[in-house]
């Protein structure tokens, strides 16, 4: 959002053209409002199911989107009703706009690295490099916006690095997922197959969110028409294809009730081969279990891929029934 001179805010009065623009910021707003509220209260209400790292960390982007649309709806508003037009409040909307596709970018860079979809956290060079990533997009839209000299240039080399490491990072986690599906039909080990193509399904429609995306900011800034009486229509256009995004995203990485192992993963990801952890099934009659809570006991044999590992596995399965308040439960260590 430029400053007010730009939209023809001056002493000789404001251009008509622009008045769609309350109502069109007040109807995103609302929707805005309603998405985030929906958000908020179903990830909260989700929050046993699954980790909700990643969901809690994607509700920053629509709450600054909902502050973006509320200080642009009041600019408009008190420019077109009161003859007064904020340039704090404009400068607000400026600062918020530059923040809304930061945190955009942040969130599908975490999405792109399988944050808490692959790994439990990001390692250490992973961080950094979304950490970098985010400050530079934000010096280069800020940059951008203020018309600085050469930063449009520098923008799309944001663009281009961005959207590169995203679709990598995409590419590699399908690619081992992809590998991990064929082991399991090999194996048998169909325990773990709705989980993981679970997430080969979620990466395949973030990859074609993505793909939409980037096809949509090169849309935005090859478009140079300046003209004030289409305005308030690019604003709509705008607003609804981000709003379809992050719709279809948010819809795709929502907090639910996913297959029974879908939270298992590693805690950080990990170079080499890729390997399903395997997972035994032990059936025992109920004579077969003492008094006790616990019982111990390893493997009748070793997975062909484990030979000559050092690793041991040890299988301990709690008593279901050795306290009233106590629900069975199974625990495998490596």
């Amino acid at each position: 959002m430029e400053m007010s001179g730009r939209f023809g805010v001056d002493d000789g009065g404001i251009d008509e053209a622009y008045r769609p623009l309350p109502s069109v910021y007040l109807g995103f707003l609302s929707i805005w409002f309603l998405s985030t509220f929906s958000w908020t209260i179903n990830t909260w209400n989700n929050r046993h199911f699954q980790s909700n790292h990643l969901q809690w960390t994607l509700a920053s982007v629509p709450l600054i989107k909902v502050l973006q649309l509320t200080l642009s709806s009041l600019f408009w508003y008190s420019c077109f009703n009161f003859q007064t037009c904020s340039l704090w409040m404009s400068f607000g909307v400026y600062i918020t706009g530059a923040l809304f596709q930061t945190a955009s970018f942040v969130s599908f860079l975490l999405i792109s690295h399988g944050y808490c979809i692959m790994c439990e956290r990001l390692s250490v060079p992973e961080r950094r490099t979304t950490a970098a990533l985010g400050c530079v997009s934000y010096l280069t839209l800020v940059g951008y916006r203020a018309s600085v000299p050469y930063f449009t240039v520098l923008l799309l080399l944001n663009y281009l690095i961005s959207f590169y490491v995203i679709f990598h990072h995409i590419s590699q986690n399908l690619l081992v997922l992809r590998e991990q599906l064929s082991f399991i039909e090999d194996e048998g080990t169909h325990t773990v197959h709705d989980a993981v193509y679970t997430k080969y399904t979620m990466f395949k429609k973030f990859q074609s969110a993505m793909q939409i995306v980037a096809m949509a900011e090169t849309m935005i800034y090859i478009n140079t028409d300046e003209a004030s009486d289409s305005y308030w229509i690019r604003v709509l256009v705008r607003e609804w294809a981000q709003l379809c995004i992050f719709l279809y995203v948010g819809w795709t990485f929502r907090s639910q009730e996913f297959s029974p192992n879908f939270s298992v993963m590693p805690n950080l990801k990990y170079k080499g081969e890729n390997m399903v952890p395997p997972i035994y099934s032990i059936e025992m009659d109920a004579a077969d279990f003492s008094s006790q809570e616990w019982h111990i006991g390893v493997p009748t044999s070793s997975p062909l891929h484990a030979k000559g590992s050092v690793d041991s596995f040890l299988v301990i399965v709690q008593h279901p029934h050795a306290y009233t308040v106590t629900t069975g439960s199974q625990m495998v260590h490596t």
